[in-house]
């Protein structure tokens, strides 16, 4: 079942315990952070208001006691589209997230996908799909999702991963 718009976000807030992301890619191009990204890139600094919505939304999953977190899979150099990434998290984190890092800068890949998903309370996975520039093309709700190899992936992302205040880049 694809996911957009409304049903997209009714079918994400309803997460009851914990909503978990996995993102492998270096860049994306989502059309509501162009302008903010074109100004980073000419700043070097993102501001991001306190009332963002999708920080809103972390503070929100955590004031109820729901979890929220991703790990983000790279190598370096860091594109430029994860130095801005990286500007996001930080007030990502502030919110409640819990963002980790796995740099596997010249390391082979521990057998981790090659494609992102999020997944919900464990039971749950949607696939994230991107067209080659990196535009999202859709949402896909797994039917049949191999529960225990997603949350396998899961677990060994986090536990080879560092906290995204602790990771640098250098």
């Amino acid at each position: 079942m694809l996911l957009a718009g409304d049903a997209w976000r009714a079918f994400f807030d309803a997460f009851e315990h914990e909503a978990f992301r996995l993102e492998v890619r270096s860049s994306y191009a989502m059309p509501g952070e162009d302008e903010e990204y074109r100004e980073f890139l000419a700043t070097g600094e993102l501001r991001i208001p306190a009332d963002d919505p999708w920080l809103t939304r972390v503070r929100q999953y955590r004031s109820t006691g729901r979890r929220i977190g991703r790990v983000h899979v790279l190598t370096r150099p860091l594109s430029d589209y994860l130095r801005y990434e990286f500007a996001a998290y930080a007030h990502n984190v502030e919110a409640g997230e819990d963002v980790r890092i796995l740099d596997l800068t010249g390391k082979e890949n521990p057998g981790l996908p090659d494609q992102d998903f999020w997944m919900f309370d464990g039971s749950k996975v949607v696939g994230m799909m991107y067209g080659p520039d990196g535009a999202q093309t859709g949402r896909e709700l797994l039917a049949n999702p191999n529960l225990g190899l997603y949350r396998h992936w899961r677990d060994l992302a986090v536990s080879l991963s560092v906290p995204f205040a602790e990771y640098s880049a250098d």
